[in-house]
């Protein structure tokens, strides 16, 4: 199980600064929208730099015009771009296809879905990563829960992100659903000490991949 850290609503000396507190502790960086509109690939380029061994996922949100998109994160230096479900067909199709051929991973972001369906459909396209996305604004109204799994329950073949508003207090009930990752903002990014809460995360993580890991033995 990884921990992605989200970097968004940040300056660009924020994510530098958050980054170095907190490397120790993130398997991938998510270098959000906000960011990203902010500050264009040249964020992505220089964070590359900075931390050439970490994965590194463009938060981009694609809705269209898919294969130039992906082609941008990518040659930035990205591991992993995002699309959103709702995208036409073609434009998930045409990111597949550059991240193919940058040996690199497209994310499918799952916020508005609500049919089993488009799931299917998008294995059928050959996506194997999404992102379950409890929403800012939807966390205005009450933190996440286990309805937000039944999208992906049952299904198999695709590696599951799981973001909105975790933090170490809510992430034991996350975890009994096996997300493969869990994606964190505001629950690092805001505490006083950022370094101490990335590690508590992931001790937390850890702990409880041991005891399952017991559990099933």
């Amino acid at each position: 199980m990884k921990l992605q850290l989200a970097l968004d609503r940040l300056s660009h000396d924020e994510c530098l600064d958050i980054l170095a507190e907190t490397s120790e502790s993130i398997d991938w960086i998510e270098i959000g929208t906000g960011v990203i509109k902010k500050y264009g690939m040249s964020i992505v380029k220089e964070i590359r730099r900075t931390f050439p061994e970490t994965p590194i996922v463009t938060d981009m949100k694609t809705c269209d015009a898919g294969k130039y998109e992906a082609a941008q994160a990518f040659q930035a230096g990205a591991n992993i771009t995002t699309v959103m479900a709702f995208a036409s067909d073609q434009t998930i199709s045409d990111m597949l296809n550059v991240a193919l051929e940058h040996e690199g991973r497209v994310m499918v972001d799952l916020l508005g879905v609500t049919s089993k369906q488009r799931i299917t459909q998008l294995q059928e396209l050959g996506v194997d990563l999404v992102s379950l996305h409890f929403g800012k604004d939807m966390q205005q109204n009450g933190n996440i829960t286990g309805d937000i799994f039944e999208l992906v329950n049952g299904i198999s073949g695709l590696e599951v992100a799981v973001a909105g508003g975790i933090t170490l207090d809510s992430l034991p009930n996350i975890l009994s659903y096996d997300p493969t990752t869990l994606i964190v903002g505001g629950g690092i990014t805001k505490q006083n000490n950022r370094k101490l809460a990335a590690a508590q995360l992931k001790e937390a993580i850890q702990k409880y991949e041991r005891s399952d890991s017991n559990s099933r033995s």
